[in-house]
């Protein structure tokens, strides 16, 4: 897969990105499945400190550990911010979000060490506190930068108005937005996320590009309609209702963010960049999705 920029300002990436939301703790599977990737072409991996139950990115490190994979062959994201009870982390007692400077600085030098690595190539939060300084968290992250330990800066889960407030204390630029985009949920095209992230040059990165298994197996009126588009569409791109799917995202401008732990399912957002997508194609699906009429109609 010929790689990208993922912003003006930031890294290349694969245009198709794998992502550990969804792990549970195997070794020998994750060793699979990253080679699977590399061998696809995939060479971007996104994890999270809370992801795996606290236990991915220390299982990542491991298999970095063992030098099949050189580091420089690879980019890395990270993340913090969204804490999750879990019987690893005790001291978390409810669910809530946490983007003060002290977690942040924290959590980036625990994802070092677990990832055994001197540094992320884009470190992001994940949501934003609103009991956080806005202030005290631009300056970590400012620091973060500056010192090496991360290379570039990201965002997931930020409306407009908070990827505006956090820019607006930053001297450095946000290269990345992690937003949920599939045909089963296009918010993110009617209140304005996917103008704003353009409009600062970067890729939207797609969460949940298949809706978790939705778009394929759901069986509610919004998902069985769509299905039912997708296999048309299918059978004119000769592909299957996944890649199709895919498709529709990558004709937008989006990086699809992997998270199934099934290696047809990467096969098929691989192949979804073979698909050349007909202009008319990509607003029937979008039509087709949206459980509100469309103003076209």
């Amino acid at each position: 897969m010929k790689k990208v920029y993922l912003s003006d300002a930031g890294p290349k990436v694969s245009p198709a990105i794998y992502g550990f939301w969804r792990w549970e703790k195997n070794d020998k599977k994750m060793d699979e499945i990253v080679h699977f990737c590399l061998d696809k072409g995939i060479n971007t991996f996104d994890h999270s400190d809370r992801y795996g139950e606290y236990t991915a990115e220390k299982t990542f490190g491991e298999l970095l550990a063992k030098k099949s994979i050189q580091r420089s062959d690879i980019v890395l994201f990270s993340k913090c911010g969204v804490n999750i009870p879990s019987a690893a982390r005790p001291d978390i007692r409810v669910a809530h979000v946490n983007t003060s400077a002290a977690h942040i600085t924290a959590s980036v030098e625990n994802s070092l060490r677990n990832l055994q690595t001197d540094y992320l190539d884009v470190f992001l939060l994940d949501q934003l506190d609103p009991l956080s300084d806005i202030e005290t968290t631009a300056l970590a992250l400012e620091k973060l930068k500056n010192s090496g330990k991360v290379k570039n800066i990201g965002v997931s889960n930020f409306s407009v108005y908070q990827h505006q407030l956090l820019v607006s204390f930053l001297n450095i630029p946000v290269v990345s937005n992690h937003i949920d985009l599939n045909l089963l949920n296009t918010s993110a095209l009617d209140n304005g996320i996917v103008d704003y992230i353009k409009q600062k040059y970067m890729r939207p990165l797609a969460v949940s590009p298949l809706a978790g298994g939705r778009i394929e197996h759901g069986t509610d009126e919004q998902a069985l309609k769509l299905r039912k588009k997708l296999n048309e569409m299918a059978t004119k791109y000769d592909s299957n209702i996944e890649s199709v799917a895919v498709a529709w995202l990558i004709k937008l401008g989006a990086l699809p963010l992997i998270g199934t732990l099934e290696e047809k399912r990467i096969q098929n957002i691989v192949d979804a960049f073979e698909i050349e997508m007909d202009h008319q194609d990509w607003y029937e699906l979008y039509n087709t999705s949206r459980p509100a009429p469309s103003v076209l109609d």
